[in-house]
């Protein structure tokens, strides 16, 4: 896909008990039925946020993310035919206007993964003026603390340019970001913002247990 102007601008939880001291065994004594557990949390990212880019520092651009991991719901055979642990399902949308002009997309979440207030995410495009449908879009983004704003990157623009990978009139094509793939947030939110929800990646089901090490 050619780089164009206004698109490349635009576990379980478990049930915690309080300390008890000195407190009769009867009292401890809870029927199994009556203990509810908690499903385990997911990782996730929600929010809507206008952001200010360098390369287009005049220009309406904005990101709207509803993304949660559903570990093992994307079967990939045969090398993994239950999915990863990093699969998700939400929707991206992402619109840049310069004047008079938009850029938009739509796109289905594929993966996410968080690590403590940053999450990396992939969605594919499904409806879009200045993508191709089908082409895997990198975003990535950091819930603000202390004060600090929240931030964002996205895989287009100034990142993920194979200086060797260009169309037939010798102009830069962008590769395709793989999954869970996207680079550092290198943008600042401006109006409105993201939550994200941290959470462990879980362990592939095929993945063989270590073997015990004897000293």
């Amino acid at each position: 896909m050619r780089i164009t102007t206004i698109g490349a601008t635009a576990t379980a939880v478990a049930v915690l008990a309080s300390p008890i001291t000195s407190t009769p065994a009867s009292v401890l004594a809870v029927p199994a039925a009556s203990v509810v557990s908690k499903p385990a949390k997911a990782a996730s990212v929600h929010g809507e946020a206008r952001i200010s880019y360098i390369e287009s520092i005049h220009d309406d651009i904005r990101f709207t993310i509803h993304a949660e991991q559903t570990p093992f719901t994307r079967p990939m055979p045969p090398t993994a035919p239950e999915g990863l642990s990093t699969d998700a399902r939400g929707t991206l949308k992402f619109s840049h206007s310069r004047g008079e002009v938009t850029g938009w997309a739509e796109a289905t979440v594929d993966c996410l993964v968080t690590s403590g207030r940053t999450a990396t995410l992939t969605a594919v495009v499904t409806k879009s003026n200045v993508e191709e449908p089908g082409a895997r879009l990198g975003i990535s983004v950091q819930q603000g603390g202390k004060g600090e704003p929240d931030r964002l990157g996205f895989s287009w623009g100034v990142v993920n340019v194979d200086p060797e990978n260009v169309d037939e009139n010798g102009q830069l094509v962008r590769p395709q970001a793989g999954s869970c793939m996207a680079p550092a947030p290198f943008t600042t939110v401006i109006k409105g913002g993201y939550k994200v929800v941290h959470a462990e990646i879980t362990k592939s089901p095929t993945q063989p247990e270590p073997a015990p090490h004897h000293s």
